[in-house]
């Protein structure tokens, strides 16, 4: 799949053509810049992370800082192991779980999906995100790349507390949605290559899926299959950039506001956790 990365689509037959194309070679249509190359990031850390996966590292980032929060809480509450989090720490920084979300805790639906369980759980989440995470920003533009992440990661967490009372965390609930966005590519774009790419990731969803149905892993399969669905349907109805203005305003205040409820989701957590959690 490393190839499909460098193709892009022409937004006049639909085709997917190399990214360093300036003019289609099917309709010979001009062909504008990426959604990537279109972003402006500032600063001083924006200029210097990669573009193509800006708004992925800047998630990886946050899961990491967040991990190291909870392994110094972990050690300080005296767990001899602090390479696994224990279940009251998870519970005390926004893990999903049924009781409180049903008593109004309704922000552990989006805290839930920037917390880990364990070393193992974030490193492999984490290497898988960096990479799909990529693709899926370069495909989609960063906007709708936090939107359809939020929106899984909201929605996995919303079935698996319907489905189970049990505690759980993760990004791959929001992963899953990318996932369903990559096959919702190829859905709606019927080329050879979205075939190709809707089969592919097809298969990563079923082997995703299947994964958790082994014994001895502790796997929401629930969260993962509401993200997906979510993924799929977001992925769907967003489409790719095509050069409107009005439409591209939207996402960027779509994606603005899903960055500001997330914000104010952990301000809600610490809220809670100071005033007298412990």
């Amino acid at each position: 799949m490393k190839a499909m990365a460098q193709l892009r689509m022409c937004p006049h037959c639909r085709a997917f053509v190399p990214s360093n194309e300036r003019v289609c070679p099917y309709c010979e249509t001009e062909m504008g810049p990426r959604a990537v190359d279109r972003r402006e990031p500032a600063g001083f850390v924006a200029e210097r992370l990669p573009h193509a996966r800006f708004t992925t590292t800047i998630i990886l980032l946050v899961n990491f800082g967040l991990y190291a929060a909870l392994t110094l809480a972990t050690m300080r509450a005296g767990n001899a192991d602090p390479w696994n989090i224990d279940g009251r720490t998870l519970f005390e920084f926004g893990a999903k779980y049924r009781t409180a979300i049903v008593l109004g805790q309704w922000w552990r639906l989006v805290t839930a999906g920037f917390l880990h369980g364990g070393l193992f759980h974030i490193l492999m989440n984490s290497w898988v995100l960096f990479d799909l995470g990529g693709l899926v920003e370069q495909t989609y533009g960063a906007s709708r790349m936090i939107v359809i992440y939020f929106l899984a990661t909201v929605g996995g967490f919303f079935l698996s507390t319907y489905w189970s009372a049990a505690l759980s965390v993760g990004a791959s609930a929001g992963i899953f949605g990318l996932i369903g966005a990559m096959i919702a590519l190829g859905l709606r774009y019927r080329t050879p290559l979205g075939s190709a790419i809707r089969s592919f990731y097809m298969r990563w969803a079923i082997y995703g899926l299947a994964l958790g149905l082994l014994p001895g892993l502790r796997v929401d399969n629930a969260a993962h299959i509401g993200g997906l669905l979510v993924g799929l349907g977001a992925g769907y109805l967003a489409g790719l950039p095509e050069g409107n203005a009005r439409r591209e305003t939207l996402w960027h205040l779509a994606a603005a506001g899903a960055v500001l409820v997330t914000a104010l989701c952990f301000l809600q957590m610490y809220l809670w956790l100071t005033r007298g959690a412990r």
